[in-house]
């Protein structure tokens, strides 16, 4: 009989992670479907990081519970080790090894069948591009190069979840796009993708995505989702020669929630009942006469940025209740 947590690439519920005093990732409950691109985002000290390390089984949950392809992560964390796939931002290549020295090392450590290895090995140098530079030293590759080498060394053992953490970061457009490429590809055969960035466009490639602030899970949905249903009100953006001066008038108007610089533009989020044609006729009034103002869909950043200043609003407010 299937169970639930067989059912899923990854399952969590409750999941806590505490350090002393600290509270580093708080009751989150979340799955990920077999195949999925699942984006993890956050700021930095969100819990991300706390996060993935007990999926991986390096660190002990101190409350709730977490499987990872169908492993309990609480007693069953060596072996899935083996069952999954790492990859950070630094990479963890030996860059005094060759391109062919690092796969044969990871094909070591990873304890695949010699024949399977070469295979693999073989696989691994065509899918980075690096057939003309196998006996290279590491050290010597561009960003782009060592990154899809890491990739290959990450999934060398063919497993069917892999942890990218930041796994673009510092690299170049062409390189990220490439990437995300051989990312597509991997989802398409039904490998599990989780993967942590901050950068949104990125984001935006994800099946679904869960934001994560403060330890707690505070957003999880599509893309589409996201941006179509966690927007508390409507999302304007003001075209003005003059936004600087522009943007204190707008903060003040009734019915504005919260107004910034966005760009060369303002955006404002505003309460359903405010029209974009109040605010123009507004703006006319004051002496913006070339003001222009439209009814937006929020971008992945507007939502999270809104998500995240409601939370610290709330957090205040609990606070100064209690004082």
């Amino acid at each position: 009989m299937t169970s639930v947590n067989d059912k899923y690439a990854v399952s969590v519920e409750n999941l806590e992670k505490r350090f002393g005093d600290f509270i580093a990732v708080n009751n989150i409950s979340f799955t990920v479907g077999k195949g999925e691109i699942f984006g993890f985002l956050g700021p930095n000290g969100a819990g991300k990081s706390t996060t993935i390390r007990m999926l991986c089984g390096l660190l002990v949950p101190d409350g709730g519970s977490g499987y990872v392809a169908g492993l309990d992560i609480r007693t069953q964390s060596e072996t899935i080790k083996s069952n999954i796939g790492y990859m950070s931002q630094k990479f963890s290549l030996y860059e005094d090894l060759t391109v062919e020295e690092n796969i044969d090392f990871y094909g070591g450590i990873y304890k695949i069948d010699p024949v399977r290895k070469e295979e693999r090995k073989q696989w691994a140098i065509s899918m980075a591009g690096l057939s003309d530079h196998r006996k290279n030293l590491t050290v010597n590759l561009s960003g782009g190069w060592k990154q899809r080498l890491a990739l290959g060394c990450a999934i060398l053992h063919e497993p069917p979840v892999i942890f990218l953490d930041e796994p673009t970061s510092g690299v170049d457009p062409i390189s990220r796009r490439m990437f995300w490429n051989l990312i597509y590809e991997l989802a398409d055969k039904g490998v599990t993708i989780f993967v942590t960035t901050h950068y949104m466009d990125e984001a935006e490639y994800c099946d679904r995505i869960a934001l994560i602030y403060r330890g707690e899970l505070i957003a999880l949905g599509t893309p589409h989702e996201l941006k179509t249903k966690r927007m508390p009100g409507n999302l304007l953006e003001i075209s003005v020669s003059k936004p600087n001066e522009a943007l204190a008038f707008i903060d003040n108007f009734v019915g504005v929630q919260e107004a910034s610089l966005f760009g060369n533009n303002i955006h404002a989020i505003t309460e359903n009942a405010v029209l974009p044609e109040q605010i123009k006729q507004s703006l006319y009034a004051e002496g913006f006469v070339d003001a222009k103002v439209e009814k937006i869909l929020p971008s992945l950043e507007d939502i999270f940025v809104t998500l995240i200043e409601e939370k610290d609003r709330a957090v205040k407010q609990a606070g100064e209740m209690k004082s």
